[in-house]
């Protein structure tokens, strides 16, 4: 297993001057799944102080001994280091903070106070690795366990109960059935946890590969009601003729697609929230069961849930408009242009695509062949055509004003004829688009017989046409 040579000067450095020194922890993990770390930190048994004299670039603003080194490294994931002194812990009194810190001078002390197995491995600058509780078994076996007893662990961070169920979710492994107990058990912890701290594990979640299953998880040991308890008022909710999932179920299925498509963190979130207003609009039962209003309740229902999670406010006011809108109507030979530029006008040309990708979800999470049937082709091609500005004369820049101006004349149809003659000109020239050189051009046609000015007209149509003919050629097959 070979270290990066930043990460070997680093470590050479403070073996030449008689310390210890390991990689340790998630990199350690990384690097065992023949994955690349995003992060690197060294742990030794060098004192913060004697740490500092042998890195002269470096700053140290923590009360926890660490120092993070500056190296020159091209890959941004080494330009810093953090180095730790072996320490152990005093008691977690409030389950988020040790009340004091104790440097020690064995490294499996150190790794002893780490929270699961497969992240308590060091590795030397020779490759070996010092394995003291059974992570590279565990990562073998695709098991998440504690270091120790899962109580005195999760009750030192009650968030270690969520980054168990994360590092299960983003790495496809099982969760060792004593820690999974404990986290069950004690999942009340997490009330003492900032909400930050939450969302930070929340994202973590939906942005890996296993989102889906990772909502799973939160639900089978309790944890997802202190993070989105809005979302599963829909377990159970039956829906009508249109879908064959309860809302629970269709709303995890539209997160499933839009995991698998690889979609953004805020598609991801709104598929997993666009229905979440369901339960509280429900009326009736059984196959012609209604929802309305299910789209604005839901929208509210979000914004609230994102700002009790103290989600951006960017990320929150898209995610919240992608919720609000996605319920769009799209027949063909119903829906109009105007329609569509209301709709743009509601959820911003910047978000259109995205709207749409969530529809899909949508589709798919209701048990639909289809992500993208004729309909939304149809819907996608209105929304080319009344996105682009239409070919006309007021592409140019001069208008029916400078022409009266520049030839001295008053309203008539000659001036429409001309300005039709520069946008043929300009539909073969773009370049020609400037208003010095059509002000020339004006003085010029002012020659011309109406006859003459008047065939650009076909070129005109035929420019239309063409347009027409491609952005069909594009959505409908």
């Amino acid at each position: 297993m070979t270290l990066p040579q930043e990460i070997i000067s680093i470590l050479k450095n403070l073996e030449d001057s008689g310390f210890e020194a390991y990689a340790v922890g998630g990199c350690v993990r990384d690097l065992s799944l023949d994955k690349k770390p995003k992060d690197w930190d060294i742990t030794t048994n060098a004192k913060p102080e004697q740490i500092q004299e042998l890195f002269p670039e470096h700053f140290y603003e923590n009360s926890f001994g660490t120092v993070t080194v500056k190296t020159e490294a091209e890959d941004p994931s080494l330009r810093e280091i953090q180095i730790t002194p072996y320490r152990v812990e005093g008691k977690y009194t409030d389950k988020r903070h040790p009340e004091e810190v104790e440097f020690v001078t064995k490294l499996e002390d150190d790794l002893s106070r780490r929270d699961f197995t497969v992240n308590a491995m060091a590795i030397n600058k020779a490759g070996e690795i010092k394995d003291a509780f059974g992570g590279k078994e565990d990562l073998k076996n695709k098991l998440i366990r504690t270091v120790g007893k899962p109580e005195e662990r999760f009750g030192e961070d009650a968030l270690r109960i969520l980054r168990a169920a994360r590092f299960a979710a983003v790495l496809g492994f099982d969760i060792n059935t004593a820690t999974s107990r404990a986290m069950k058990e004690n999942s009340e912890w997490l009330r003492a946890i900032s909400k930050e701290r939450i969302r930070d594990e929340f994202i973590k979640i939906i942005n890996s590969e296993n989102a889906y299953h990772g909502i799973l998880l939160l639900e089978d040991l309790g944890l997802l009601e202190y993070i989105t308890p809005e979302l599963r008022q829909g377990i159970n909710v039956g829906q009508n003729l249109h879908h064959i999932y309860t809302v629970w179920e269709h709303n995890l299925l539209a997160l499933k697609y839009a995991t698998e498509k690889n979609y953004s963190l805020e598609i991801r979130l709104a598929s997993l929230f666009h229905d979440i207003g369901k339960p509280q609009t429900k009326n009736g039962d059984g196959k012609y069961s209604t929802f309305y209003g299910h789209d604005i309740v839901g929208a509210k229902i979000t914004a609230k849930l994102m700002e009790r999670l103290k989600f951006s406010k960017d990320i929150t006011e898209k995610v919240v408009r992608l919720v609000r809108y996605h319920l769009f109507y799209y027949n063909v030979g119903e829906v109009t242009e105007s329609s569509v530029r209301r709709l743009l006008v509601n959820v911003g040309p910047e978000n259109i695509e995205d709207l749409i990708k969530v529809r899909e979800a949508d589709r798919i999470g209701s048990g639909r062949p289809k992500a993208v049937p004729y309909k939304l082709r149809h819907l996608k091609y209105l929304i080319d055509k009344v996105s682009n500005d239409p070919i006309s004369a007021k592409m140019l820049k001069v208008n029916g004003q400078d022409i009266m101006k520049e030839l001295g004349i008053s309203p008539s149809p000659k001036i429409g004829l001309i300005l039709s003659c520069l946008l043929a000109e300009v539909l073969d020239d773009p370049t020609k688009n400037k208003k010095e050189e059509l002000i020339i051009r004006i003085h010029d046609l002012d020659k011309s017989t109406p006859e003459d000015l008047k065939n650009s007209l076909d070129k005109i149509q035929k420019a239309i046409e063409a347009e027409e003919k491609e952005r069909m050629k594009k959505y409908y097959v």
